[in-house]
């Protein structure tokens, strides 16, 4: 993608915050999202009056059962009297609410952005599912009776059989993640678990398995974006927004190569190419990829270039991407061990990236020197990706 664009600011994360990832959290969308954007502000040392703009990312106001949700959280989001933007592309949101922050300083337009991304997917009756179960064409698919699960099926059978994957590979990424997680504070799901214990859990439509899916959850995470300038005057280790990217694939699942998350690859090189990275896979230190299933770790990384297509699992096997090998994979545990409230899942693995770049994320911080770092997301129907890439100041 060619861009022709007239950045006047260099933009930076100050702050970040992230709420607990749980299934029913008793508090309301509102809360969960003041909740993250107050701790991203305490720990950039601003107040909510040093910001400009908020930018809020949410999923379908399904989930939280509210009509117009970006008025409805624009205050529990610090947007009371200033300028607010909502936007939405599905599960690839959470990377995006950052990217549409970066847009608003790096223009010139606003010094502070709070970026705020909330999910409370609790109240969808009786699940999530009921929700999904809407969002296709309704003439050409819905008549067939699709459902999330059993398109990922499609997916991950097609990856499987192209690339003559074995399913205990697919498995060690669960394993991985979720192991992770046990490290994380805010964690829904972290477990020591074997590749024998996927395998052996319930199959819901074959090849997917109760182990390789994360749970349902509630959450929030917030993040501070200023122009270099403030962020000069606040911090001595501000993380730099050096590449965005995003793109859209056909909506029709039917068109698109299941076996390749290409959407995932235009994304990633338009990001890339901002910040001047021409070998990912060297370049990368750290990222933290969006694995709602254990195989979309490794279609992710693919897509992203960190891997050749088809040898994402030989990587995991080999034990690169865990938090002590060569590149880092979801060191924070991912979707798969935090949780994935949809909308604040993408925006967690942006919080995390930004931690690491700065060594304050404890037991979770990668063993090796990390400088560059990279989010992603993906959703809608399947079709959007999101990536962001960010730099040790």
């Amino acid at each position: 993608m060619k861009m022709n664009i007239n950045l006047k600011n260099r933009v930076a994360i100050v702050g970040a915050g992230l709420t607990l990832f749980r299934r029913r959290l008793k508090e309301t969308p509102k809360e969960l999202a003041w909740a993250a954007a107050k701790m991203a502000l305490e720990s950039a040392g601003l107040e909510l009056s040093d910001v400009d703009a908020v930018v809020i990312g949410t999923a379908p106001d399904a989930f939280d059962g509210i009509h117009m949700k970006g008025e409805y959280l624009a205050d529990g989001s610090g947007g009371t009297g200033k300028p607010v933007m909502r936007v939405y592309v599905g599960g690839g949101t959470g990377v995006f609410t950052p990217i549409a922050g970066w847009w608003h300083v790096a223009s010139g337009l606003f010094d502070v952005v709070l970026a705020v991304a909330e999910e409370k997917m609790s109240p969808a009756m009786p699940h999530p599912q009921s929700v999904f179960a809407h969002i296709w064409d309704p003439i050409i698919e819905r008549p067939i009776g699709p459902n999330l699960i059993w398109i990922f099926a499609l997916e991950m059978h097609r990856y499987m059989y192209k690339y003559n994957i074995k399913k205990e590979d697919i498995a060690r990424v669960s394993v991985k993640n979720k192991r992770n997680a046990l490290d994380h504070p805010a964690a829904q799901l972290g477990a020591k678990i074997t590749v024998e214990d996927v395998l052996n859990s319930e199959m819901l439509v074959y090849p997917v398995q109760r182990l390789d899916i994360s749970p349902v959850s509630d959450g929030a995470a917030a993040v501070v974006m200023v122009s270099e300038h403030i962020a000069r005057r606040i911090t001595d280790s501000p993380v730099w927004v050096e590449g965005v990217g995003w793109s859209l694939d056909t909506v029709h699942w039917t068109g698109r190569d299941l076996a390749y998350p290409k959407y995932v690859e235009c994304a990633a090189r338009m990001a890339y190419k901002m910040a001047g990275i021409t070998n990912p896979a060297r370049e990368i230190d750290v990222a933290e990829v969006y694995d709602p299933f254990d195989y979309k770790e490794l279609h992710h990384m693919e897509g992203l270039m960190l891997a050749r297509k088809g040898e994402a699992p030989i990587l995991t096997r080999e034990g690169i991407t865990e938090r002590d090998g060569d590149l880092p994979i979801n060191p924070s545990g991912g979707l798969l061990g935090v949780g994935n409230p949809i909308a604040a899942a993408g925006m967690m693995k942006v919080t995390e990236i930004y931690w690491q770049l700065r060594g304050e994320a404890g037991k979770r911080q990668v063993k090796k020197p990390v400088y560059t770092g990279l989010a992603q997301a993906w959703g809608d129907l399947m079709q959007v990706g999101t990536v962001i890439v960010l730099r040790a100041g």
